[in-house]
């Protein structure tokens, strides 16, 4: 693949709270991917004034869901009847929960720590190796009112915090790696609803609290976050509750009555952004795949063998796109063979990998600054529109990308 130049390139190291799986990997050959042309143009982001809300009629609704919405995004958002169609989902919800800021939330999963709750209301969900070679997940939710709590959550990395900075999220941690993420964490760059831990200036230890989850689950599989104590602590804090000025977007989605089918496009019906074996890219652990359904348009997510089950309604996790997200990443220090601590770069510009309608469209990713949005385009150099729902986004090492496969 061309290599990419990074507008910045943000390194993970220190001393995790509760870390607990650092097993060598098994270094196997690595499983065929889809290779495909590199695209030849990469146009600038789009304005960075977020659409001002006005008020509209109720639109007539539209029979059926047509094809072509790769050319019929969600322009201006309208409120209609007390709701507008969401920056993170393109889905009609009310206003208040379109507006609010969303809260980004990392969570476990490692093996032993499974089910994850909650983790099936996130609108997006970011999903990254750690140290470890085991991979962690951001799950970005704005639909939070109904839920008691989430988790278990797990600690930061910057590189996550960077993430979550393209959605103006408020971000939600039980411990960091220190010190590469304490100085960031503690600055006015992001607002952090943290577990008051060694590390983090402005604890809010009245967001979290730990579960009994019986005696096969260790200590650190038990802290999650509350959704009742996480309203206290951001109004303790004083942190703005509505999106600020700086937040543009998140994707473009198809508009109601459309759907985005690129029917010209290779079909990918079983997505595994780590292949189907082994390997120490952070994905070869769990081995997890994406089956899409063409009953009801959604990729469902199986991992370790098994389908990803939600505690909270016993259901498995499924969502409408999957983006891989090819990134520069490295070892921060590769001389020395104990330590296992982590970088990437998640700005600048990279291969980019898009599944949604069982097609897959090859392109790249663009982001140039900590509050620019992620932007996808195509081959053509057009932005990449994605339908209505929730998204998962995998960040692969760009060493590792080899082992992506789908068919």
């Amino acid at each position: 693949m061309k290599k990419k130049v990074l507008a910045a390139f943000f390194l993970a190291l220190g001393i995790l709270a509760g870390c607990s799986q650092t097993d060598s990997p098994v270094m196997i050959d690595p499983v065929p991917m889809v290779t495909e042309t590199p695209p030849s143009n990469t146009p600038e982001p789009a304005s960075t004034a977020a659409p001002t809300p006005t008020e509209a009629p109720t639109p007539v609704p539209t029979a059926g869901k047509l094809a072509g919405g790769e050319n019929h995004p969600i322009t201006a958002r309208l409120v209609v009847d007390g709701k507008m169609q969401s920056y993170l989902t393109g889905e009609w919800k009310d206003e208040s929960v379109v507006k609010r800021r969303n809260m980004a939330v990392m969570i476990n999963n490692i093996q032993v720590s499974l089910p994850q709750y909650g983790i099936s209301a996130a609108s997006i969900i970011y999903e990254a190796p750690v140290e470890g070679r085991i991979t962690r997940l951001m799950g970005l939710f704005e639909d939070y009112d109904n839920l008691d709590h989430i988790g278990s959550v797990r600690s930061a990395r910057d590189y996550y915090l960077y993430e979550a900075m393209a959605y103006d999220s408020i971000y939600c941690n039980w411990g960091l790696a220190r010190p590469w993420v304490e100085e960031l964490i503690n600055s006015n760059r992001i607002d952090n609803v943290s577990q008051a831990l060694a590390g983090i200036n402005n604890g809010a230890s009245e967001a979290y609290g730990r579960i009994d989850r019986g005696s096969k689950y260790s200590t650190e599989h038990t802290g999650y976050l509350f959704i009742k104590g996480y309203n206290a602590a951001v109004k303790r804090l004083g942190y703005k509750t509505d999106y600020r000025d700086t937040f543009v977007k998140a994707f473009s989605f198809a508009d109601d009555g459309y759907r985005a089918t690129y029917d010209s496009y290779p079909n990918a019906t079983k997505v595994y952004p780590g292949g189907t074996q082994s390997n120490a890219g952070g994905y070869g652990k769990h081995n997890p795949c994406f089956t899409y359904n063409p009953d009801d348009g959604l990729y469902y997510r199986t991992q370790y063998g098994s389908p990803q089950i939600d505690e909270m309604n016993n259901e498995q996790v499924a969502v409408t796109n999957v983006v891989f997200k090819v990134c520069h990443g490295e070892k921060k220090v590769p001389d020395d063979p104990a330590s296992d601590y982590l970088g990437f770069g998640i700005h600048g510009t990279g291969d980019a990998y898009v599944f949604t309608n069982g097609k897959v469209i090859k392109g790249t990713w663009k982001r140039e600054s900590d509050t620019d949005p992620n932007l996808f385009y195509d081959e053509n150099g057009k932005e990449i529109v994605l339908n209505q729902g929730k998204t998962w986004i995998c960040c692969i090492w760009k060493e590792y990308s080899q082992h992506m496969y789908w068919e």
